[in-house]
């Protein structure tokens, strides 16, 4: 019996024997990550720097990004770290540190997805009551409200998990979850899976509903509406809905990973399922949204336009 604070270090048992192609795959991994950073980095001053994208929906889109940086960055240097290593070995408080970056990045990208699926509710239902709805300082306050109320969970979460007394330190995983970590209790974990179902059933479905319900009114408007009403929906709404499937479906498959027996399935694909809600929707949403937002796609391809929207621009 181990108490997780007297634990020096965890082993990661997902990581196997790769010989020389660990290079190959560090080439990989490293032009992965460098291509999410500059992809997000590029969109995320492209927002800042043009007042015309100073609306609701790009300043959501911006937070977007920064999450996606941040969570990608508590990933892939780990992964690079581990990938030209022969011992797959992190300390217990790096473990932890990414524990939380992780959480915390999937916690913001859906509650932002979630926000913004509000936002498209009230541009296309309520056109004309979209800027008095949804002011500049309500959505600093949406904005602030998913980090602050992310940190929160995330903590609530950690103080739970950190004081668990342990049997092991081995984590099938490539990386450290918090589940991972429950797992190795030696107790019983009754608290820290009433708060897991507290919180699915609360938050978790309160969302689900406010996305559900959004979409569902946003359907409405468009069968009763005119063509240019639909194409407004189908142009604002295609990516974020992708965005939506996209990270739905990695994280679904890390649930089902995390709670039922995968080992049926070749440790390369159980990896990729792992890694997939952390590594495509940081690459997948700026070259979704760059490329269906006609506004970023032209800043991006005109950049003299760009200049001269900064330079004459008069306030609506």
């Amino acid at each position: 019996m181990i108490n997780s604070t007297q634990v020096s270090y965890f082993k990661l048992g997902a990581y196997f024997d790769i010989g020389v192609f660990k290079y190959l795959y560090f080439m990989i991994v490293m032009s992965l990550y460098m291509l999410i950073v500059c992809a997000n980095v590029l969109l995320i001053v492209v927002i800042c720097m043009n007042r015309s994208l100073h609306e609701p929906m790009y300043l959501f889109l911006c937070s977007l990004f920064v999450n996606e940086l941040l969570g990608s960055t508590g990933l892939f240097p780990f992964l690079l770290v581990q990938i030209l290593s022969d011992i797959h070995t992190v300390s217990a408080s790096l473990c932890f540190l990414q524990i939380f970056s992780v959480h915390f990045y999937g916690h913001v990208e859906f509650f932002t997805l979630g926000v913004m699926s509000y936002d498209r509710y009230l541009a296309i239902c309520y056109p004309l009551q979209y800027h008095t709805r949804m002011t500049s300082n309500k959505v600093a306050v949406l904005i602030a409200s998913v980090w602050l109320y992310s940190v929160l969970h995330i903590v609530v979460m950690m103080s739970l998990s950190v004081p668990l007394q342990l049997c092991g330190n081995m984590i099938q995983k490539v990386y450290c979850d918090n589940y991972s970590i429950v797992k190795l209790a030696c107790f019983d974990t009754t608290v820290n899976n009433i708060h897991g179902l507290v919180y699915m059933f609360t938050v978790i479905f309160a969302l689900i509903i406010l996305i559900i319900y959004s979409y569902m009114r946003i359907l409405k408007v468009c069968y009763s509406g005119s063509k240019q009403t639909r194409q407004k929906a189908v142009s604002t709404c295609t990516p974020h809905l992708l965005s939506l499937l996209n990270f739905s479906f990695g994280a679904f498959f890390e649930i089902v990973q995390g709670r039922f027996n995968m080992n049926s399935l070749p440790i390369m694909l159980r990896i990729f399922l792992s890694l997939y809600w952390l590594t495509c929707q940081p690459l997948f949403n700026p070259v979704m949204y760059g490329l269906n937002m006609s506004k970023i796609r032209n800043l991006l391809l005109e950049p003299d336009s760009c200049y001269q929207n900064n330079h004459h621009w008069t306030p609506r």
